[in-house]
C-alpha cells in the first residue's frame, strides 16, 4: 500500500492512509517506520488509519538539511498535530504509539486534548531515562555513528521479540527479525541518533498523565524486557480511566508478535462508549 508525502511546514512526512471512520493515528517504535504496522492494518475495517513515518524515519524527510532530524519528542508530537490539520480532520483522533511512539502520544494527549478522543499506549513507559539508559543510548549513538545501523540491530533485536515461543513457530520468530533488521538497516544514521539523544531528554509525564481526561488503553506483552508489565500495571492505576491488557508470549512489539490479539483489543476499545471521566 502506498503512502502520500505531506508536508507540514520544515518536514514532509510519508503517511499511509486507509480505511475510513473514525480517526485512528499509529505512531511506529524506535528505530522503525511506518510499515511496522502492516499486521494490523486490517483495522482499517474499523476506522481511518493514519500512520506515517516520524519525522526523519522511513520516507519522512527533514527540508533544512542544515538541521538535525529530530530535536525532542516534544516536536514529534507537534508534527502529529500539524498531520491532523494538514489532513483537514477535524474530529479528535484516537493516538496509539508504541515505545517511542508511546511517548509521543502521551505528548499529543497533553499538549493538544482538544485533538485527541482516546490514547493507546503500547508497551512504553510514563518514567523519564535514568542516568544509566542516558548514558547507554549516547554510546550507543556514538557507536552507531562509527559502526552504522549494523550494531544497532544486533543490540536492540534480541530484545524486542518474545524469548518463548509457546505462540509462534520459530520460522514466525525469525521471519520477524529478519524483518526488524531490515528496517533498522534502511534507517539513516543521522536520525537513529538524533532520536537516541531525544529519547534521553524526554521529561517523565507521570504528572501530566495523572490528569489526562481520556479514556486509555494499555497494551504490554507478558514476555516484555524493556517495558515489563509490571510498568504498564503501575500506569494502570495512576490513569483516571485507564484499562492494561498483558498480551501472553508476546515481547516489545505485541502488535507484530500478537496481531490478532492486538486487532480485537484496539476494536472493542474503539466500540465503546466515550463516559466523562473527572479529575481528582
Amino acid at each position: 500500500m502506498q503512502t502520500t508525502m505531506v508536508s507540514i511546514g520544515d518536514t514532509s512526512l510519508a503517511v499511509q492512509i486507509c480505511g475510513s471512520g473514525a480517526p485512528l493515528v499509529l505512531l511506529h517504535a524506535f528505530p522503525l517506520d511506518h510499515t511496522m504496522w502492516h499486521r494490523v492494518l486490517p483495522l482499517a475495517n474499523h476506522a481511518r488509519l493514519i500512520i506515517p513515518d516520524q519525522r526523519g524515519f522511513g520516507r519522512s524527510t527533514c527540508n533544512d538539511s542544515e538541521k538535525s532530524p529530530i530535536v525532542s519528542i516534544t516536536q514529534l508530537a507537534d508534527d502529529v498535530a500539524k498531520l491532523l490539520d494538514a489532513l483537514d480532520i477535524a474530529e479528535p483522533a484516537t493516538i496509539a504509539g508504541i515505545s517511542m511512539g508511546g511517548y509521543v502520544a502521551q505528548h499529543v494527549a497533553v499538549r493538544y486534548p482538544e485533538k485527541v478522543s482516546r490514547i493507546i499506549l503500547i508497551d512504553t513507559k510514563f518514567s523519564a531515562d535514568t542516568p544509566e539508559a542516558r548514558s547507554t543510548r549516547a554510546n550507543l549513538a556514538a557507536t552507531v555513528g562509527r559502526v552504522g545501523q549494523q550494531v544497532l540491530a544486533d543490540a536492540m533485536v534480541p530484545n524486542l521479540l518474545a524469548a518463548t515461543d509457546t505462540a509462534r513457530s520459530q520460522t514466525e520468530r525469525a521471519a520477524n527479525e529478519e524483518f526488524l533488521r531490515k528496517l533498522i538497516s534502511e534507517q539513516s544514521v543521522a536520525t537513529i541518533q538524533a532520536a537516541l539523544q531525544a529519547l534521553a531528554d524526554r521529561p517523565d509525564m507521570t504528572k501530566d498523565m495523572q490528569h489526562l481526561e481520556k479514556p486509555a488503553l494499555l497494551i504490554c506483552g507478558s514476555e516484555d524486557t524493556i517495558t515489563p508489565p509490571a510498568v504498564m500495571k503501575s500506569m494502570e492505576k495512576i490513569l483516571l480511566q485507564g484499562l492494561l491488557l498483558t498480551v501472553p508470549d508476546a515481547g516489545h512489539l505485541v502488535p507484530l508478535e500478537a496481531p490478532v490479539v492486538f486487532h480485537e483489543a484496539v476494536r472493542s476499545f474503539l466500540a465503546r462508549p466515550m463516559e466523562p471521566v473527572e479529575s481528582s
